[in-house]
């Protein structure tokens, strides 16, 4: 095994709101996601220490970019967040690491929100969270 940077991603693709993926990658600045799981405190008052159990997996995402209006990129994969209510399947591939194909993951992306800086920079940020029941694998 070898330390890798998170340099040059070899998917990052999102559904548009007709279901047909496509590759933003271009557009995306920075992203965050998560995969937590939530646990239940099991402890009895004859412990020392807690005790836990594993519950529901989940995810989240947040992808940040470049407003780009061209055919099939971040504007028109986004721009029917605040008027659809669809899931969007997402792909993440790094160093032959993908998450989201198999199963799919699907979310549901709560906002697109436009950002328009004092120096002219147009960026758009993009928060998703989990929304199939299928459980986050790398694969």
């Amino acid at each position: 095994m070898a330390k890798e940077s998170g340099l040059a991603w070899s998917a990052l693709s999102i559904d548009d709101s007709s279901g047909s993926l496509q590759d933003i990658r271009n557009d995306i600045t920075n992203f965050t996601f998560a995969t937590p799981r939530a646990v239940q405190d099991i402890t009895g008052i004859d412990k020392s220490a807690m005790e836990r159990l594993l519950l529901l997996a989940d995810m989240s995402v947040t992808l940040n970019g470049v407003f780009n209006d061209a055919a099939n990129k971040s504007h028109a994969v986004f721009k029917t967040v605040p008027s659809t209510s669809v899931g969007r399947q997402i792909t993440l591939t790094v160093s032959g690491q993908t998450l989201g194909t198999t199963p799919q993951v699907e979310l549901m992306f709560t906002d697109y929100a436009l950002t328009r800086s004092d120096s002219g920079e147009l960026t758009w940020s993009a928060p998703g969270v989990l929304s199939n029941g299928e459980i986050p694998t790398w694969s």
